[in-house]
Formats: structure tokens, sequence, C-alpha cells
């Protein structure tokens, strides 16, 4: 049976920021499993996810593995380093596959680095990826500038308490409803309580509530999906599902959805004709 209180630390490709490195440090470090667990024997999984091996060179830290279609890696892996090489064309991104890598090793808690800002749609689908987990039954934690972007899923989120902090964004945690609808929201220990609200999609509410010093804080959702941001100072978390609902990521995609039709570059008639399409290659998985 899989260990599943095991972690997995992600390095993706995208921006890094000074305020999360206590955090990164302090994850890879540790006995890579659930704070509230006894079992402490396993370090954390560490996954590299294309360009995210040349952030973990840079910072010392030895990876498990690494995978990716390396369009945006540029340090040379050791001899002997475990690699996964995708295709370019795929339908998974770099780093779902690196969770869809971790979740085949045990793991179901990811701290992915390197996963918000920089491209806007890279960011987007990393935050659509933390619901989808969520759903499986797993927690996926992006950290950002001064911000950690999570969901949950019929359960509730425990932050830890932090002490005095300065009064800027790193106070701020702000709550959204991910699924249509969103009932008996409720949030506690911060400095606005919220009880038995109903959230959805379709309005922007849940924007910055902010921590209390040396005050633990919870957010839960009992029927519904919640995407939640918090500062990395409130880092470790625990989750408390109240219910299950199986699932998993799936395997590995390496191929391109066959919904999806590649029209190739236009070519010209010997003639001198008009350019004109030869071919429609359909990509098929």
């Amino acid at each position: 049976m899989h260990d599943t209180t095991r972690q997995c630390l992600i390095l993706a490709a995208g921006e890094y920021y000074p305020s999360t490195g206590p955090a990164l440090r302090a994850l890879a470090e540790s006995g890579g499993v659930n704070p509230h667990d006894d079992a402490r024997d396993a370090g954390p999984l560490i996954i590299a996810a294309d360009g995210g091996f040349d952030h973990a060179h840079a910072l010392g830290l030895p990876v498990d593995l690494l995978i990716g279609d390396f369009d945006s890696i540029h340090d040379r892996p050791h001899a002997g380093e475990r690699m996964v090489r995708l295709p370019s064309q795929k339908d998974d991104s770099d780093a779902l596959a690196a969770v869809k890598a971790g979740w085949a090793r045990g793991a179901r808690d990811f701290h992915i680095f390197g996963s918000l800002g920089g491209r806007i749609d890279h960011t987007i689908a990393n935050i659509q990826m933390t619901a989808m987990l969520a759903h499986c039954d797993a927690s996926c934690y992006l950290y950002g500038d001064d911000a950690v972007v999570t969901a949950i899923c019929d359960a509730a989120l425990h932050l830890s308490a932090v002490d005095e902090c300065p009064p800027s964004r790193s106070r701020m945690v702000s709550v959204f409803s991910h699924s249509d609808i969103s009932r008996d929201v409720n949030e506690s220990g911060m400095a606005y309580t919220l009880h038995h609200a109903t959230m959805d999609n379709g309005t922007v509410r849940g924007l910055s509530n902010e921590l209390v010093d040396d005050q633990a804080a919870t957010i839960d959702v009992h029927d519904g999906t919640l995407l939640v941001t918090f500062p990395p100072r409130a880092v470790p978390v625990s989750v408390l599902r109240y219910r299950t609902h199986g699932g998993a990521p799936g395997a590995l995609n390496t191929h391109v959805s066959d919904a999806l039709v590649h029209r190739p570059e236009p070519s010209r008639r010997h003639d001198g004709a008009q350019v004109r399409d030869t071919e429609r290659n359909e990509a098929t998985i």
C-alpha cells in the first residue's frame, strides 16, 4: 500500500521569490510526511519539472526525478540522473506530469515552487490543477510572491499561527468558490469571521481577510470546492476531509488529444499559385 502521507516537492520552471525561500528549505529538509503523522523516516520526494532542474541545481537540492520535454533546461543533468523525457507536443503540462509521477510513487501532498508568476496561462493551469487534486483527496500548494494557493473540497484547511508580521499583504487570506456553488463556508481565527455562507463562482466574494498575530486560522467548506490564498508564513498547514471522493490524476499523457487537429504551415505550389494547405495531420493518442 502506498504511503499516502508522503510529501512531494516539485520545482517548476517559473518564478521564484525570496518570501517562499524559508518554506522551500523547510520542506526540503523535512521528514517528508504530514506533520501530524508519526512516521518520519522517509524524506520528501523531490521532482524537477523541466527548467526547475536549474533551480534545484542552484539551490544544491538533489532530485529524485527529472521530468519534462527539456525545452527550458540549461544545466546539463549528471550522468545517471533519473529522467523521464516527454514529447514537446502533449496534453499534460510539465507540472502536471511531475504531479502524476509523484502520485505514482505514493505522494498525495504536493508543494510546487516556480508555479505562479510568469506565463499567466501556466498559472491558471496550475491553479486548476490544485482543484483537480482536491477532488482526488490530495493536497497541492503553489508557492508564489508572498502567497500560497491551494484548493479544498468538502474539507477544512488549518493554517498555523504566525507571530507578529508587518502590516502588508503577508497577512492576507482570500477564499473563492471554484465550484459553481460552495455551501456552508466558514472562516475563523482571522480579522473577519464567516459563518455558514454560500458562495458561487459567478460573483467576486471572499477577498482579503487577515490573519491575526499568534492565532491559528481555519477555512472550511462542507459542500463544494474553494480556492484559498494565504501567506507562506502560515505553513505548515493541515487538511481535514469531511468525506472522500476517490479518483486519481491518471497516468502520464505523452500524446495530444485526438480532438485536436494540427494544421501545418502553408506550402506553395511549384507553378507559383497562391499558398494553400496541402494536408491536415491529425494528432492521435
